[in-house]
């Protein structure tokens, strides 16, 4: 078998391929049959606190560091 043939038929089988991918998303679309999957969204980083978290975490620090003054 030629190579060249080879690639041309293997671009063929691509493009075929690539249709089929493109009906097969396109019903899905509009007939809903299978939703997408909900996926949580882990975030990276800092944690966010409601305010009265907020406010114990700071009362906290301010006795920790108040502690740490004392020490010496």
């Amino acid at each position: 078998m030629d190579l060249d043939k080879a690639i041309q038929e293997l671009y063929r089988e691509k493009e075929r391929l690539e249709l089929i991918i493109a009906s097969l998303e396109e019903l899905q679309r509009s007939a809903g049959a299978i939703p997408a999957p909900n996926k949580r969204v882990q975030r990276r980083g800092r944690k966010f606190m409601d305010p009265q978290e907020r406010q114990e975490v700071s009362q906290r620090m301010k006795k920790y560091w108040a502690a740490r003054r004392k020490e010496p």
